[in-house]
C-alpha cells in the first residue's frame, strides 16, 4: 500500500479500566488527553516529548508509539518510512490511567492517518491494540470514548466491545499519587485460583454496573455496583495508601475504585471542595476531568509536493 498523508495529528484520551469489579473488561475514557503529532521524512525516525516521560521514554525506535505505528504499517501493507513525531503527554505514565494503550492506540492511527482514510476500520484497530496491549479493557475507550465493556473470543479471533454513552449526570474525578506502580507488579499480586463465591460477587455487581452506565438501573445503586473482591485488596501490599483511600472514600459513600492497576484512584462522582483540599494536603493531585464522550480523534493531510 502506498502512504497517502505525511501530516498526522492524533488525540487520544486518558482511560480507567476495572470500574471496580469490571476486572479486564470494562472501563472509561477521562477528559485527560495526549497529543501526539507526526511526519514522514526520509531520514532517521526522531522523537520530542514534551510532558510525562520526557526525561525517560525513548526517543528513537523503541518508542512505544513509534513501535506501534511499524506495526500498523506492516499490517497494512504500507510502506516504511523515517517518522518525526512530537508527542504532547498529559496522561502520567505507570498510573493506571491507560498511558500504555492511548500510546498504542495513537501508534495505530498515526499508521491509519499515513495510510489514509478507509485503509482500516475502529474494529481492527481494537483488534490490533489488544493484540499489542494483551487485553481490550483500556483501548476500548481510548478509541471510542465513554465507557465499554469489552471481550475476546476465542485465542487469536479477536477483541469485541460495546461502547456507551455515560449517563449525563454522572461524573469522574481522579486521584493521582506521587508514585508510581508498575502494571507487571500489580498483575503478579493476582492470585491464579479465585473463590466461586467471590467469582459470582463480582458478575453479579457487574451486571449491575452495566445496567447503571447503560441508564436502566437507578444510580443510587452505584455502591453497590462498584464493590469488588478479585483484585482490589489483593492488590493492597504494592499500593497501600491507594488502598487505604478508596476504603476511606467508601466509608463517606463515594464509589470510589481503583483505577485500572494503580494506583490512581477513580471516583464516580464530583468531589467536594473540602475533600479535595484534604487529599492535597495528603499529597494527592486531584483532577475531575469527568467522562469523555469520545474516543480517539485523527486528521492528517499531505503536505508534500
Amino acid at each position: 500500500m502506498r502512504l497517502q498523508n505525511d501530516h498526522v495529528r492524533v488525540r487520544v484520551p486518558a482511560t480507567s479500566a476495572n470500574l471496580g469489579p469490571g476486572f479486564d473488561t470494562a472501563g472509561l475514557a477521562l477528559g485527560i488527553y495526549d497529543e501526539i503529532e507526526l511526519r514522514a521524512i526520509a531520514g532517521q525516525t526522531r522523537v520530542t516529548v514534551h510532558g510525562y516521560g520526557e526525561d525517560s521514554v525513548p526517543t528513537d525506535e523503541r518508542n512505544l508509539v513509534v513501535q506501534a505505528t511499524r506495526r500498523t504499517l506492516d499490517y497494512l501493507d504500507a510502506s516504511q518510512v523515517g517518522l518525526l513525531l512530537t508527542a504532547r503527554n498529559r496522561i502520567p505514565h505507570a498510573s493506571g490511567l491507560g498511558s500504555s494503550a492511548a500510546a498504542v492506540v495513537a501508534g495505530i492511527l498515526l499508521a491509519r492517518g499515513l495510510a489514509g482514510e478507509g485503509a482500516m476500520t475502529d474494529e481492527e484497530v481494537l483488534e490490533l491494540a489488544t493484540q499489542m496491549e494483551g487485553h481490550p479493557d483500556n483501548a476500548a475507550p481510548a478509541i471510542f470514548g465513554g465507557v465499554t465493556f469489552s471481550w475476546t473470543v476465542e485465542p487469536g479471533r479477536g477483541a469485541r466491545s460495546i461502547a456507551l454513552p455515560a449517563p449525563e449526570r454522572m461524573n469522574a474525578s481522579v486521584l493521582i499519587p506521587h508514585y508510581s506502580v508498575a502494571t507487571s507488579a500489580a498483575r503478579a499480586a493476582l492470585p491464579e485460583v479465585v473463590a466461586h463465591e467471590d467469582a459470582r460477587f463480582n458478575v453479579a455487581r457487574t451486571g449491575l454496573l452495566a445496567l447503571i452506565l447503560a441508564g436502566k438501573a437507578d444510580p443510587r445503586y452505584l455502591m453497590d455496583a462498584t464493590d469488588d473482591r478479585l483484585h482490589q485488596r489483593q492488590r493492597s501490599e504494592t499500593m497501600p495508601q491507594t488502598y487505604d483511600l478508596v476504603c476511606y472514600l467508601r466509608e463517606r459513600g463515594l464509589p470510589a475504585v481503583v483505577s485500572g492497576a494503580g494506583p490512581t484512584v477513580l471516583v464516580l462522582a464530583q468531589l467536594s471542595d473540602e475533600l479535595c483540599e484534604e487529599a492535597r494536603q495528603a499529597g494527592w493531585r486531584v483532577e475531575q476531568p469527568g467522562i469523555s464522550p469520545v474516543g480517539a480523534t485523527w486528521e492528517a493531510t499531505k503536505e508534500a509536493s
